[in-house]
């Protein structure tokens, strides 16, 4: 027997938790059904593991996530078999989409009965193929502790993801003597290669990035994966080059600095959008090159050259063409650039960047009769403490947050950037504030999404979970139905919600709220929310506007270029530079 094996057998699933405890997990959400029974009498017995019980597998898995990525370590959940395990797929594709480490814990039917369609049975590792990082069904109850350190270690190795471990009932109801050191040999997978950048890539960095006359950083969710923002931090101050970020980057760079150009892409930033397309030289770090920030393709960043960091090379060369690929950590990579760089003379760049943040800003106007939902955001972030932790669902309210809160710190901004999935923002919040239940967690929401993981006010309530929930509320699905304004003829197909009290259902939960619905509220009605104990629910009533005014703007229409950008009231950017002569 090896050293760190017990003397005693144990049942495969009180292995399970010890061996979850020796990973550090101090959490898992999940939802108890008849093929994760024993995992969750376990579970009870532990005094290191806190269940929180989410009151659905979908808002379980967003949870992990949002403690993800607050923390920066694996969150775990856990489902039964058959529609508890399916339940947990949208959790674990919006991880995979945009690389966050997790661990989905799934019970199965017994061994026995696999195969043969038994009550509950599904094939869960087979239909999450497409959706994790690697997954695993334990038929062995020796290889318990050995799967579960491997799954961490891939988990959050290389390009973080989700990982899924799919767990027999008999295998949990068994018993072993287990083996706490055993590990498995797996030669296809080494979490040390591709950490070590190329010397001679770098230096055909430095030499571009010398020569460059117009360079930028464009940045993204990989530097928060390599803990690489203070890197990031020291290079821009030593080479003054300005950047702007994906919206995965959000608070990895303060936003409020000078050589900040906020959020790029679709509703990112005019001036962001006008100065990748004007670089000479392109430092990408970290992302990906999504359709949200490209537009058209052939028409992207057509005078730049680019510097292409990233840790899993198959995304190097993938959408864009790169004359330099760097395959590395980028926390490595930014030490050894900034080793070899000085400050560069781009005097003349950062004034006309400057000028085109003046010329362009991201602004909107007030209304006298109606709350302005940027408003809201705007008085948020001026009330909130500066490291609040902010999540948001999906649609016009998560663009606006993305657009008109000021970001300061990396790991403050929760956001399905991937896969866009509507129902993320309250669950994820939840996540967050269980991690950091001594930091104001906000959840910024639109009516729609928050209605699609309502049922975690409940959860907030039982576990005295003291996130805040910003509604946005205007009865429709404001961002289909702005899609439907400009490029259907304002014709609704279904966009429509209907008229919601969240703060009466909030009080039917047990929990405080309120609604507001003047200008003259806004203030007061943030400032009662944040200084409330628990769990809290602001809904914020306003009508819906189909002019330019209610929408996101500016806006980049799909498979359209920066010169497309609507820019106000169905103005282009390339309308407005042809009529003033540019």
């Amino acid at each position: 027997m090896t050293k760190g094996a017990e003397t005693k057998k144990m049942k495969g699933r009180d292995i399970i938790i010890q061996s979850l405890e020796r990973e550090g997990v101090e959490v898992i959400f999940g939802y108890p059904g008849g093929a994760s029974m024993e995992i969750h009498q376990a579970l009870a017995l532990s005094k290191k593991i806190r269940l929180i019980l989410p009151r659905h597998e979908q808002g379980g898995a967003f949870a992990a996530a949002g403690y993800a990525r607050a923390t920066g370590k694996p969150g775990v959940c856990l489902a039964t078999s058959g529609p508890g395990a399916t339940n947990l797929i949208t959790g674990i594709m919006d991880s995979k989409m945009d690389s966050i480490p997790m661990i989905a814990l799934t019970g199965q039917v017994p061994t026995s009965v696999m195969g043969g369609d038994a009550f509950q049975e599904c094939d869960i590792v087979g239909a999450t193929l497409p959706c994790v990082k690697h997954s695993y069904m334990v038929k062995d109850i020796d290889d318990i502790p050995a799967v579960i350190h491997e799954a961490f270690e891939i988990a959050i190795t290389g390009r973080p993801g989700p990982v899924l471990i799919d767990f027999p009932k008999d295998i949990q109801q068994a018993e072993t003597v287990p083996d706490f050191k055993k590990r498995i040999d797996r030669p296809g997978y080494n979490s040390k290669i591709g950490l070590e950048p190329s010397q001679i890539q770098l230096d055909k960095a430095i030499k571009l990035l010398l020569k460059a006359k117009r360079p930028l950083i464009y940045a993204g969710g990989g530097i928060l994966s390599s803990h690489a923002t203070e890197e990031l931090h020291a290079f821009i101050n030593k080479t003054g080059i300005p950047i702007t970020t994906t919206v995965m980057g959000l608070g990895i760079y303060p936003e409020e600095d000078p050589l900040s150009l906020r959020m790029l892409g679709m509703h990112g930033a005019v001036y962001a959008n006008i100065a990748i397309n004007k670089a000479d030289v392109v430092l990408a770090i970290g992302v990906r090159f999504d359709d949200r920030v490209t537009g058209k393709l052939s028409e992207f960043c057509k005078e730049a050259q680019f510097i292409h960091v990233d840790i899993d090379a198959s995304e190097i060369n993938k959408n864009i063409t790169v004359e330099v690929p760097i395959q590395g950590d980028a926390k490595l990579v930014l030490q050894a650039l900034c080793q070899g760089l000085k400050k560069l003379s781009i005097e003349d760049w950062v004034h006309q960047i400057q000028e085109w943040k003046k010329e362009f800003p991201l602004n909107y106007e007030l209304n006298n009769e109606n709350i302005v939902p940027q408003h809201v955001i705007c008085e948020l972030s001026r009330l909130a403490p500066r490291d609040a932790i902010i999540s948001v669902g999906v649609g016009q309210h998560q663009m606006w947050a993305a657009q008109f809160y000021n970001f300061h710190t990396p790991r403050t901004w929760l956001c399905s950037s991937g896969l866009g999935s509507m129902g993320f923002g309250l669950p994820a919040a939840m996540g967050a504030a269980v991690a950091f239940p001594n930091r104001t967690v906000i959840d910024i929401d639109g009516d729609g999404s928050f209605l699609m993981n309502i049922q975690e006010l409940q959860t907030l309530g039982e576990e005295k979970i003291p996130v805040k929930c910003v509604i946005l509320n205007n009865q429709y699905l404001g961002m289909v139905a702005q899609w439907e304004d400009r490029f259907y003829e304002s014709v609704r197909g279904h966009t429509f919600i209907g008229k919601t009290n969240f703060a009466d259902i909030a009080k039917a939960f047990g929990l405080a709220g309120a609604t507001i619905t003047k200008p003259s509220e806004v203030e007061d009605g943030i400032k009662e929310m944040l200084k409330s104990k628990g769990a809290y629910v602001l809904d914020v009533k306003y009508p819906y506007d189909e002019s330019a005014k209610g929408h996101v703007i500016p806006m980049i229409p799909g498979g359209k270029t920066y010169l497309d950008s609507i820019i106000h009231q169905g103005v282009s950017l390339r309308d407005y530079w042809k009529n003033k002569g540019s």
